[in-house]
């Protein structure tokens, strides 16, 4: 049971961070236009990378983990759910992340705004994928799954 409930824990923590990154974060910077959101997006990415790695190899882990001891496959799926994301934004959203970071990318360029833009898309894609696992958590422990 303690494994479960940290694997929503992180899940759920990951999930919300996701989901304000998707719905406040990025779109506030996209209003500040391309120069700003690219000086912004260096310093966030720095801090956001670290929290969110930890909180995805935590709550898959423990997932895991607790499928392992008798929890039900429900509970192994937002595992791996969570888990996928990991591949998914080193093989993904990596490159964008190199060249929004390039200190040679022009602010002010074309690239750099579709660049900002390809980035919220792929950054939604883990907001909705962590969200499904901690419904699929939520659910569970609820006992309405």
């Amino acid at each position: 049971m303690i494994l479960e409930l940290v694997a929503l824990l992180c899940t759920g923590l990951f999930a919300g961070a996701a989901l304000y990154v998707s719905l406040v974060e990025q779109p506030a910077r996209l209003e500040c236009g391309p120069a700003l959101a690219i000086a912004e997006f260096g310093p966030s990415y720095r801090r956001g990378a670290v929290m969110q790695a930890s909180l995805a190899v935590g709550g898959c882990l423990t997932a895991v983990a607790a499928w392992t001891q008798g929890s039900p496959t429900p509970v192994l799926i937002a595992g791996l759910l969570l888990g996928s994301l990991i591949p998914f934004t080193l093989i993904v959203i990596l490159p964008t992340n190199k060249r929004l970071l390039d200190p040679g990318l022009d602010p002010g360029s074309p690239e750099t705004a579709a660049l900002l833009a390809r980035w919220g898309r792929l950054h939604a894609v883990r907001s909705v994928v962590s969200g499904v696992a901690f419904l699929l958590l939520g659910l569970h422990r609820s006992g309405n799954l």
